[in-house]
Protein backbone atom coordinates (compact mmCIF):
# COMPACT_ATOMS: atom_id res chain seq x y z
CA UNK A 1 0.00 0.00 0.00
CA UNK A 2 1.26 3.29 -0.92
CA UNK A 3 1.12 5.66 2.50
CA UNK A 4 -1.18 8.64 2.08
CA UNK A 5 -1.08 11.92 4.01
CA UNK A 6 -4.71 11.48 5.60
CA UNK A 7 -4.71 12.62 9.41
CA UNK A 8 -8.18 11.33 10.05
CA UNK A 9 -10.19 8.96 8.46
CA UNK A 10 -14.02 7.99 8.99
CA UNK A 11 -15.51 4.61 8.84
CA UNK A 12 -19.09 3.63 8.77
CA UNK A 13 -19.19 0.51 10.10
CA UNK A 14 -22.31 -2.20 9.75
CA UNK A 15 -22.14 -4.76 11.77
CA UNK A 16 -25.32 -7.59 11.92
CA UNK A 17 -25.82 -5.97 15.69
CA UNK A 18 -24.80 -2.04 15.37
CA UNK A 19 -23.44 0.01 13.33
CA UNK A 20 -21.10 3.06 14.05
CA UNK A 21 -19.15 5.79 12.44
CA UNK A 22 -15.62 5.99 13.91
CA UNK A 23 -13.22 8.59 13.15
CA UNK A 24 -9.63 7.34 13.33
CA UNK A 25 -6.11 9.01 13.96
CA UNK A 26 -3.73 7.84 11.19
CA UNK A 27 -0.67 9.01 13.72
CA UNK A 28 -1.96 6.70 16.66
CA UNK A 29 -4.29 4.49 15.25
CA UNK A 30 -6.98 5.43 18.37
CA UNK A 31 -10.70 5.64 17.79
CA UNK A 32 -11.06 9.50 18.20
CA UNK A 33 -14.77 9.28 17.97
CA UNK A 34 -17.83 7.19 18.11
CA UNK A 35 -21.02 7.50 17.39
CA UNK A 36 -23.59 4.37 16.89
CA UNK A 37 -27.05 2.62 16.91
CA UNK A 38 -28.82 -0.72 16.92
CA UNK A 39 -28.92 -2.22 13.66
CA UNK A 40 -32.32 -3.34 13.54
CA UNK A 41 -34.29 -5.68 10.87
CA UNK A 42 -38.11 -4.82 9.50
CA UNK A 43 -40.10 -7.90 9.95
CA UNK A 44 -42.99 -6.55 7.61
CA UNK A 45 -43.29 -6.38 4.08
CA UNK A 46 -41.85 -9.28 1.17
CA UNK A 47 -39.27 -10.72 3.85
CA UNK A 48 -37.51 -9.38 6.87
CA UNK A 49 -34.98 -6.76 5.86
CA UNK A 50 -32.78 -4.26 6.83
CA UNK A 51 -33.69 -1.05 7.93
CA UNK A 52 -31.24 0.82 4.99
CA UNK A 53 -32.90 3.99 5.29
CA UNK A 54 -33.21 4.27 9.20
CA UNK A 55 -29.09 3.52 8.56
CA UNK A 56 -28.48 5.94 5.95
CA UNK A 57 -30.07 8.91 7.97
CA UNK A 58 -27.66 8.08 11.07
CA UNK A 59 -24.58 7.56 8.45
CA UNK A 60 -25.65 10.74 7.33
CA UNK A 61 -26.00 12.77 10.72
CA UNK A 62 -23.59 11.40 12.18
CA UNK A 63 -20.74 12.62 9.94
CA UNK A 64 -22.46 15.79 9.73
CA UNK A 65 -21.54 16.07 13.26
CA UNK A 66 -17.99 13.95 13.32
CA UNK A 67 -17.48 16.34 10.38
CA UNK A 68 -17.45 19.40 12.49
CA UNK A 69 -15.53 17.69 15.56
CA UNK A 70 -13.09 16.26 15.29
CA UNK A 71 -13.02 16.33 11.49
CA UNK A 72 -12.32 13.87 8.37
CA UNK A 73 -10.09 13.36 5.17
CA UNK A 74 -11.48 10.41 3.72
CA UNK A 75 -14.57 7.94 4.13
CA UNK A 76 -14.11 3.94 4.40
CA UNK A 77 -16.89 1.57 4.77
CA UNK A 78 -16.90 -2.13 6.05
CA UNK A 79 -19.68 -4.02 6.40
CA UNK A 80 -20.88 -7.30 7.56
CA UNK A 81 -20.97 -10.22 4.64
CA UNK A 82 -23.95 -12.43 3.69
CA UNK A 83 -25.56 -9.52 2.03
CA UNK A 84 -26.18 -7.73 -1.52
CA UNK A 85 -27.75 -4.75 -2.72
CA UNK A 86 -30.38 -5.07 -5.61
CA UNK A 87 -30.32 -2.14 -7.47
CA UNK A 88 -32.74 -0.45 -10.83
CA UNK A 89 -32.03 1.53 -13.16
CA UNK A 90 -32.41 5.04 -11.45
CA UNK A 91 -29.92 3.53 -8.49
CA UNK A 92 -32.72 3.03 -5.74
CA UNK A 93 -33.02 -0.17 -4.34
CA UNK A 94 -35.66 -2.58 -6.06
CA UNK A 95 -35.89 -4.92 -3.32
CA UNK A 96 -35.01 -4.70 0.20
CA UNK A 97 -31.35 -5.93 1.59
CA UNK A 98 -32.87 -9.42 3.36
CA UNK A 99 -32.45 -10.10 6.45
CA UNK A 100 -29.35 -13.51 6.31
CA UNK A 101 -31.61 -15.07 8.92
CA UNK A 102 -34.56 -15.10 7.26
CA UNK A 103 -35.60 -18.72 6.34
CA UNK A 104 -36.93 -19.70 2.76
CA UNK A 105 -39.60 -22.14 1.93
CA UNK A 106 -38.49 -25.89 2.17
CA UNK A 107 -39.02 -26.51 -2.02
CA UNK A 108 -36.95 -23.32 -2.76
CA UNK A 109 -34.05 -24.94 -0.69
CA UNK A 110 -34.05 -27.80 -2.45
CA UNK A 111 -33.99 -26.53 -5.54
CA UNK A 112 -31.33 -24.28 -4.44
CA UNK A 113 -29.27 -27.28 -3.65
CA UNK A 114 -29.47 -29.12 -6.70
CA UNK A 115 -28.64 -25.49 -8.18
CA UNK A 116 -25.25 -24.47 -6.24
CA UNK A 117 -21.88 -25.18 -7.24
CA UNK A 118 -19.65 -28.16 -5.24
CA UNK A 119 -17.06 -27.06 -2.45
CA UNK A 120 -14.21 -28.00 -4.32
CA UNK A 121 -15.80 -25.08 -6.73
CA UNK A 122 -16.07 -22.34 -4.42
CA UNK A 123 -14.69 -23.48 -0.64
CA UNK A 124 -18.38 -22.39 0.59
CA UNK A 125 -20.38 -24.19 2.74
CA UNK A 126 -24.19 -25.35 2.09
CA UNK A 127 -25.33 -22.89 4.95
CA UNK A 128 -28.47 -22.40 6.96
CA UNK A 129 -30.99 -19.13 6.09
CA UNK A 130 -29.79 -16.78 3.37
CA UNK A 131 -25.85 -17.08 4.32
CA UNK A 132 -25.21 -17.97 1.04
CA UNK A 133 -26.28 -15.03 -0.72
CA UNK A 134 -26.18 -17.43 -3.55
CA UNK A 135 -29.09 -18.59 -2.04
CA UNK A 136 -31.05 -14.90 -0.95
CA UNK A 137 -30.26 -14.17 -4.40
CA UNK A 138 -31.88 -17.65 -6.00
CA UNK A 139 -34.90 -16.80 -3.64
CA UNK A 140 -35.98 -13.42 -4.06
CA UNK A 141 -35.53 -14.22 -7.75
CA UNK A 142 -37.75 -17.48 -7.67
CA UNK A 143 -40.42 -16.31 -5.00
CA UNK A 144 -40.51 -12.57 -6.26
CA UNK A 145 -40.07 -12.48 -10.28
CA UNK A 146 -42.20 -9.36 -10.78
CA UNK A 147 -39.82 -7.48 -8.42
CA UNK A 148 -36.18 -8.67 -9.38
CA UNK A 149 -37.20 -8.38 -13.44
CA UNK A 150 -36.47 -4.89 -12.40
CA UNK A 151 -33.32 -5.28 -10.83
CA UNK A 152 -30.36 -4.14 -13.03
CA UNK A 153 -26.74 -3.86 -10.74
CA UNK A 154 -26.52 -6.28 -7.86
CA UNK A 155 -23.89 -4.83 -5.88
CA UNK A 156 -21.84 -6.87 -2.15
CA UNK A 157 -23.08 -4.64 0.83
CA UNK A 158 -20.47 -2.83 1.79
CA UNK A 159 -20.14 -1.13 -1.91
CA UNK A 160 -23.63 -0.62 -1.62
CA UNK A 161 -22.96 2.10 0.55
CA UNK A 162 -19.56 3.75 -1.11
CA UNK A 163 -22.55 3.92 -4.05
CA UNK A 164 -24.69 6.11 -1.76
CA UNK A 165 -22.14 8.26 -1.12
CA UNK A 166 -20.45 8.52 -4.71
CA UNK A 167 -22.59 7.25 -7.35
CA UNK A 168 -19.90 4.45 -8.40
CA UNK A 169 -21.39 1.09 -8.24
CA UNK A 170 -18.61 -2.15 -7.86
CA UNK A 171 -18.25 -5.39 -6.57
CA UNK A 172 -15.36 -6.65 -3.89
CA UNK A 173 -13.79 -9.87 -3.18
CA UNK A 174 -13.75 -9.81 0.28
CA UNK A 175 -17.71 -9.58 0.28
CA UNK A 176 -17.84 -11.75 -2.68
CA UNK A 177 -15.57 -14.34 -1.27
CA UNK A 178 -17.20 -15.04 2.02
CA UNK A 179 -19.52 -17.84 1.65
CA UNK A 180 -21.37 -16.54 -1.22
CA UNK A 181 -21.26 -19.33 -3.68
CA UNK A 182 -20.54 -16.81 -5.97
CA UNK A 183 -17.19 -17.04 -5.99
CA UNK A 184 -14.26 -19.16 -7.27
CA UNK A 185 -11.35 -18.19 -5.32
CA UNK A 186 -8.75 -20.77 -7.31
CA UNK A 187 -9.34 -19.43 -10.70
CA UNK A 188 -10.18 -15.63 -8.93
CA UNK A 189 -13.24 -15.37 -11.53
CA UNK A 190 -17.01 -15.94 -10.84
CA UNK A 191 -18.64 -19.15 -10.14
CA UNK A 192 -20.68 -20.99 -12.35
CA UNK A 193 -23.56 -20.15 -10.11
CA UNK A 194 -23.68 -16.83 -11.50
CA UNK A 195 -24.78 -17.95 -15.11
CA UNK A 196 -26.87 -20.53 -13.53
CA UNK A 197 -28.36 -17.63 -11.71
CA UNK A 198 -28.46 -15.71 -15.12
CA UNK A 199 -27.46 -13.02 -13.31
CA UNK A 200 -23.54 -12.12 -14.59
CA UNK A 201 -24.88 -8.81 -16.90
CA UNK A 202 -26.17 -7.98 -13.27
CA UNK A 203 -23.58 -7.91 -11.26
CA UNK A 204 -21.31 -4.31 -11.02
CA UNK A 205 -17.57 -4.35 -12.01
CA UNK A 206 -15.10 -5.32 -9.56
CA UNK A 207 -12.76 -3.08 -7.72
CA UNK A 208 -10.21 -3.22 -5.10
CA UNK A 209 -11.15 -2.92 -1.70
CA UNK A 210 -7.87 -0.10 -1.85
CA UNK A 211 -9.56 1.89 -4.55
CA UNK A 212 -10.69 5.46 -4.22
CA UNK A 213 -13.89 5.05 -5.94
CA UNK A 214 -15.17 8.74 -6.06
CA UNK A 215 -15.49 11.78 -3.63
CA UNK A 216 -18.89 11.88 -1.73
CA UNK A 217 -21.78 13.41 -4.11
CA UNK A 218 -21.89 17.18 -3.93
CA UNK A 219 -25.35 17.85 -2.50
CA UNK A 220 -24.39 14.65 0.00
CA UNK A 221 -21.34 17.06 0.46
CA UNK A 222 -23.76 20.32 1.30
CA UNK A 223 -25.67 18.42 3.91
CA UNK A 224 -22.90 17.05 5.70
CA UNK A 225 -21.28 20.65 5.98
CA UNK A 226 -17.92 19.24 4.19
CA UNK A 227 -15.51 22.46 3.10
CA UNK A 228 -13.75 20.36 0.96
CA UNK A 229 -13.91 16.80 -1.25
CA UNK A 230 -13.63 13.98 0.57
CA UNK A 231 -12.52 10.57 -1.21
CA UNK A 232 -14.73 7.51 -0.49
CA UNK A 233 -12.68 4.01 -0.55
CA UNK A 234 -14.30 1.04 -1.33
CA UNK A 235 -14.57 -1.13 1.25
CA UNK A 236 -14.71 -4.29 2.85
CA UNK A 237 -16.09 -7.15 4.31
CA UNK A 238 -15.49 -6.38 7.87
CA UNK A 239 -13.87 -10.23 8.80
CA UNK A 240 -11.65 -9.19 6.51
CA UNK A 241 -11.44 -5.77 7.80
CA UNK A 242 -10.06 -7.05 10.99
CA UNK A 243 -7.38 -9.50 9.42
CA UNK A 244 -5.94 -6.75 7.29
CA UNK A 245 -4.01 -5.37 9.79
CA UNK A 246 -2.38 -8.75 10.50
CA UNK A 247 -1.62 -9.23 6.85
CA UNK A 248 0.54 -5.63 6.48
CA UNK A 249 3.19 -6.28 9.35
CA UNK A 250 3.21 -9.89 10.42
CA UNK A 251 4.76 -13.12 9.05
CA UNK A 252 2.84 -16.10 8.09
CA UNK A 253 2.06 -18.51 9.83
CA UNK A 254 -0.38 -17.14 12.22
CA UNK A 255 -4.06 -17.16 12.98
CA UNK A 256 -6.19 -14.51 13.68
CA UNK A 257 -9.77 -14.54 16.03
CA UNK A 258 -11.97 -12.27 14.76
CA UNK A 259 -14.93 -11.88 17.39
CA UNK A 260 -17.77 -9.88 17.24
CA UNK A 261 -21.77 -11.62 16.86
CA UNK A 262 -19.36 -13.93 14.66
CA UNK A 263 -16.40 -15.73 15.55
CA UNK A 264 -14.82 -16.06 12.46
CA UNK A 265 -10.90 -18.02 12.41
CA UNK A 266 -8.35 -17.36 9.80
CA UNK A 267 -5.68 -19.69 9.44
CA UNK A 268 -3.25 -17.36 7.44
CA UNK A 269 -0.60 -18.92 5.75
CA UNK A 270 -3.01 -22.83 5.59
CA UNK A 271 -3.86 -24.37 2.75
CA UNK A 272 -7.24 -25.12 1.28
CA UNK A 273 -7.06 -29.11 0.72
CA UNK A 274 -8.70 -30.41 3.93
CA UNK A 275 -11.41 -28.49 4.25
CA UNK A 276 -14.37 -29.69 5.86
CA UNK A 277 -17.59 -27.74 4.42
CA UNK A 278 -20.72 -29.70 6.61
CA UNK A 279 -17.92 -28.05 9.74
CA UNK A 280 -18.40 -24.53 8.45
CA UNK A 281 -14.72 -24.58 7.32
CA UNK A 282 -14.87 -22.31 3.97
CA UNK A 283 -12.26 -19.92 2.27
CA UNK A 284 -12.47 -16.11 2.58
CA UNK A 285 -10.63 -13.71 0.10
CA UNK A 286 -8.49 -11.21 1.73
CA UNK A 287 -8.10 -7.66 0.66
CA UNK A 288 -5.63 -8.78 -1.70
CA UNK A 289 -7.58 -11.78 -3.20
CA UNK A 290 -5.94 -14.12 -1.55
CA UNK A 291 -7.98 -17.52 -0.22
CA UNK A 292 -7.73 -18.21 3.26
CA UNK A 293 -8.73 -20.92 5.51
CA UNK A 294 -11.51 -19.83 7.42
CA UNK A 295 -14.10 -21.04 10.15
CA UNK A 296 -16.61 -19.80 12.04
CA UNK A 297 -18.95 -20.25 15.10
CA UNK A 298 -21.92 -17.88 16.43
CA UNK A 299 -19.94 -16.83 19.37
CA UNK A 300 -20.45 -13.82 20.01
CA UNK A 301 -24.11 -14.17 19.83
CA UNK A 302 -24.03 -17.21 22.01
CA UNK A 303 -22.08 -14.93 24.81
CA UNK A 304 -24.58 -11.96 24.48
CA UNK A 305 -27.29 -15.16 25.32
CA UNK A 306 -25.19 -17.06 28.44
CA UNK A 307 -24.24 -13.46 29.85
CA UNK A 308 -28.26 -12.33 29.60
CA UNK A 309 -29.40 -15.56 31.33
CA UNK A 310 -26.15 -15.96 33.77
CA UNK A 311 -26.05 -12.05 35.23
CA UNK A 312 -22.98 -10.35 35.90
CA UNK A 313 -20.43 -11.85 37.36
CA UNK A 314 -16.45 -10.88 38.37
CA UNK A 315 -13.59 -12.14 36.14
CA UNK A 316 -11.32 -13.19 38.90
CA UNK A 317 -14.30 -15.24 40.32
CA UNK A 318 -14.98 -16.72 36.96
CA UNK A 319 -11.04 -17.71 36.73
CA UNK A 320 -11.19 -18.74 40.08
CA UNK A 321 -14.00 -21.17 39.44
CA UNK A 322 -12.19 -22.89 36.24
CA UNK A 323 -11.07 -25.60 38.47
CA UNK A 324 -14.02 -26.12 40.86
CA UNK A 325 -15.73 -26.39 37.35
CA UNK A 326 -13.59 -28.88 35.74
CA UNK A 327 -13.40 -31.13 38.76
CA UNK A 328 -17.08 -31.19 38.72
CA UNK A 329 -16.97 -32.20 34.89
CA UNK A 330 -20.03 -29.32 34.07
CA UNK A 331 -19.98 -28.40 30.94
CA UNK A 332 -22.06 -26.61 28.13
CA UNK A 333 -22.65 -28.30 24.78
CA UNK A 334 -22.93 -26.55 21.50
CA UNK A 335 -24.92 -25.14 19.30
CA UNK A 336 -26.86 -22.22 21.36
CA UNK A 337 -27.60 -20.64 18.05
CA UNK A 338 -28.39 -23.09 15.69
CA UNK A 339 -27.28 -23.54 12.13
CA UNK A 340 -23.01 -22.82 11.82
CA UNK A 341 -20.24 -23.67 13.83
CA UNK A 342 -18.11 -27.14 14.05
CA UNK A 343 -20.63 -29.69 15.00
CA UNK A 344 -23.99 -28.90 13.18
CA UNK A 345 -26.98 -30.45 13.94
CA UNK A 346 -26.05 -30.53 17.90
CA UNK A 347 -28.83 -29.38 20.29
CA UNK A 348 -27.56 -27.03 23.36
CA UNK A 349 -27.70 -28.66 26.64
CA UNK A 350 -25.67 -28.39 30.36
CA UNK A 351 -24.52 -31.17 32.42
CA UNK A 352 -24.01 -31.14 36.32
CA UNK A 353 -24.89 -27.40 36.12
CA UNK A 354 -28.19 -27.67 39.02
CA UNK A 355 -26.43 -26.32 41.79
CA UNK A 356 -23.95 -23.86 40.16
CA UNK A 357 -23.21 -20.54 40.97
CA UNK A 358 -23.13 -17.69 38.86
CA UNK A 359 -19.21 -17.72 38.94
CA UNK A 360 -19.31 -21.67 37.72
CA UNK A 361 -21.57 -20.91 35.05
CA UNK A 362 -19.58 -17.85 33.66
CA UNK A 363 -16.18 -20.27 33.73
CA UNK A 364 -18.53 -23.18 32.11
CA UNK A 365 -19.33 -20.50 29.43
CA UNK A 366 -15.84 -19.58 28.59
CA UNK A 367 -15.15 -23.00 28.66
CA UNK A 368 -17.36 -23.68 26.02
CA UNK A 369 -16.52 -20.87 23.67
CA UNK A 370 -12.42 -22.01 23.98
CA UNK A 371 -13.22 -25.09 23.19
CA UNK A 372 -15.25 -24.31 19.97
CA UNK A 373 -12.73 -21.77 19.46
CA UNK A 374 -10.46 -24.52 19.42
CA UNK A 375 -12.22 -26.94 17.28
CA UNK A 376 -12.22 -24.19 14.72
CA UNK A 377 -8.46 -23.38 14.66
CA UNK A 378 -8.15 -26.86 14.47
CA UNK A 379 -10.37 -27.68 11.37
CA UNK A 380 -8.34 -24.92 8.95
CA UNK A 381 -4.96 -26.28 10.02
CA UNK A 382 -3.94 -23.15 11.87
CA UNK A 383 -0.72 -22.68 12.60
CA UNK A 384 1.78 -20.12 14.78
CA UNK A 385 0.27 -17.59 17.73
CA UNK A 386 -3.09 -16.97 17.82
CA UNK A 387 -4.30 -13.41 17.64
CA UNK A 388 -7.66 -12.21 19.70
CA UNK A 389 -9.15 -9.01 18.43
CA UNK A 390 -12.69 -7.82 19.32
CA UNK A 391 -14.57 -7.98 22.36
CA UNK A 392 -13.09 -11.28 23.43
CA UNK A 393 -9.62 -9.64 23.47
CA UNK A 394 -11.66 -8.46 27.12
CA UNK A 395 -12.54 -11.80 28.11
CA UNK A 396 -9.31 -12.94 30.44
CA UNK A 397 -11.13 -16.56 30.95
CA UNK A 398 -11.65 -16.85 27.67
CA UNK A 399 -7.68 -16.15 26.50
CA UNK A 400 -6.41 -17.89 29.39
CA UNK A 401 -8.36 -20.97 28.52
CA UNK A 402 -7.36 -20.54 24.21
CA UNK A 403 -3.72 -20.60 25.27
CA UNK A 404 -4.17 -23.57 27.53
CA UNK A 405 -5.86 -25.85 24.69
CA UNK A 406 -4.20 -25.00 22.00
CA UNK A 407 -0.60 -24.85 23.28
CA UNK A 408 0.39 -21.65 21.48
CA UNK A 409 0.69 -18.24 22.38
CA UNK A 410 -2.40 -15.86 22.58
CA UNK A 411 -2.04 -12.56 21.88
CA UNK A 412 -5.17 -9.71 22.54
CA UNK A 413 -5.85 -7.00 20.44
CA UNK A 414 -8.54 -5.34 23.35
CA UNK A 415 -9.99 -2.65 21.69
CA UNK A 416 -14.26 -2.48 20.50
CA UNK A 417 -13.47 -4.27 17.43
CA UNK A 418 -10.51 -4.34 14.64
CA UNK A 419 -13.02 -3.82 11.64
CA UNK A 420 -13.00 -0.19 11.67
CA UNK A 421 -8.79 -0.37 12.04
CA UNK A 422 -8.54 -2.75 9.32
CA UNK A 423 -11.08 -0.53 6.75
CA UNK A 424 -9.29 2.79 7.63
CA UNK A 425 -5.81 1.13 6.31
CA UNK A 426 -7.87 1.09 2.99
CA UNK A 427 -6.67 4.52 2.47
CA UNK A 428 -3.29 3.83 2.51
CA UNK A 429 -2.83 5.11 5.94
CA UNK A 430 0.48 2.88 7.54
CA UNK A 431 -0.73 0.61 9.79
CA UNK A 432 -0.17 1.78 13.61
CA UNK A 433 0.87 -0.92 16.56
CA UNK A 434 -1.52 -0.96 19.37
CA UNK A 435 -1.40 -2.01 22.63
CA UNK A 436 -1.57 -5.98 22.67
CA UNK A 437 -1.57 -8.72 25.89
CA UNK A 438 0.29 -11.91 25.30
CA UNK A 439 -0.88 -14.81 27.01
CA UNK A 440 1.39 -17.58 27.28
CA UNK A 441 -0.28 -21.83 27.13
CA UNK A 442 -0.19 -22.45 31.41
CA UNK A 443 -0.47 -26.17 32.32
CA UNK A 444 -4.35 -26.24 33.86
CA UNK A 445 -5.28 -29.42 35.56
CA UNK A 446 -7.81 -31.53 34.43
CA UNK A 447 -8.14 -29.51 30.82
CA UNK A 448 -7.30 -32.31 28.71
CA UNK A 449 -9.68 -35.12 30.37
CA UNK A 450 -12.22 -31.90 30.07
CA UNK A 451 -12.05 -31.75 26.60
CA UNK A 452 -12.01 -35.27 25.77
CA UNK A 453 -15.59 -35.59 28.02
CA UNK A 454 -16.67 -32.87 26.04
CA UNK A 455 -16.61 -34.43 22.73
CA UNK A 456 -17.54 -37.78 24.21
CA UNK A 457 -20.45 -36.24 25.62
CA UNK A 458 -21.82 -34.95 21.71
CA UNK A 459 -21.24 -38.74 20.65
Amino acid sequence: MNATSYRRIAVLDIGKTNAKVVVLDSETGAEIAVLKRPNIAIKSGLYPHYDVEALWSFALDALKSLAREPGFDAISITTHGASAALLARDGALAMPVIDYEHEYPQEIRDAYTRLRPSFDETFSPHLAMGLNVGAQLHYQKTAFPEEFAKVATILTYAQYWTARLTGVTANELTSLGCHTDLWNPRAGSYSSLVDRLAIRDLMAPIRSAFDALGRVLPDIGAELGLTAAVPVYCGIHDSNASLLPHLVHREAPFAVVSTGTWVINFGVGGDLDHLDPSRDALANVDAYGRAVPSSRFMGGREFEILSAEIGPVDENAAQAAIGPVIGKGMMLLPNIAPGSGPFPGKASRWIGAEEASREERSAAACLYLALMTDACLGLIGAKGPVIVEGPFALNGTYLKLLAALTGREVMALPGSTGTSQGAALLTGIRPVSGAETHIAPTDIPGLAAYRTRWYAAME
